[in-house]
């Protein structure tokens, strides 16, 4: 960058070209990404302090000994926890198998009526606002 005397924008620029050559760009391209689990966390965290809070203020309430209050706690830590962890295994597998049928369904057609999928193709580009050569392009 222009007036930088540590020459880091000179670094920056040179990793970001190398960063953006066409075998770095198909490499990053084809990278399965995983899911990140940091929603989950936040959920699972938030959902577990929640609902160990009623279990606790519960036992609490009805006079129960300090062991059994922590046990309770515990307890319902574990349950919640594995809960959510199944819950969202589910989930997530669920979706994966949605696309996967989605994708198979899409090559299925492409096969049977390549016509009928070009023009499917056309009008989502073409909603996109992609229009005359360029769509073609695109289409073909």
């Amino acid at each position: 960058m222009a007036g930088d005397p540590s020459g880091r924008g000179a670094e920056r620029r040179k990793r970001l070209e190398a960063d953006h050559r066409p075998e770095a760009v198909r490499r990053r391209l084809s990278e399965r990404r995983g899911q990140g689990y940091l929603g989950d966390a936040v959920l699972g965290g938030i959902d577990g302090c929640v609902t160990t809070f009623a279990v606790v203020a519960g036992a609490v309430g009805a006079g129960f000994s300090g062991i059994v209050v922590v046990v309770l706690g515990f307890a319902n830590l574990l349950a919640d926890g594995f809960s959510m962890a199944v819950s969202n295994y589910q989930g997530t597998k669920s979706q994966l198998e949605r696309v996967e049928e989605a994708r198979l369904s899409e090559e299925r057609q492409i096969e049977e009526i390549p016509a009928g999928e070009r023009e499917e193709v056309r009008q989502i580009f073409a909603s996109k606002g992609f229009s005359g050569e360029t769509l073609e392009r695109i289409v073909e």
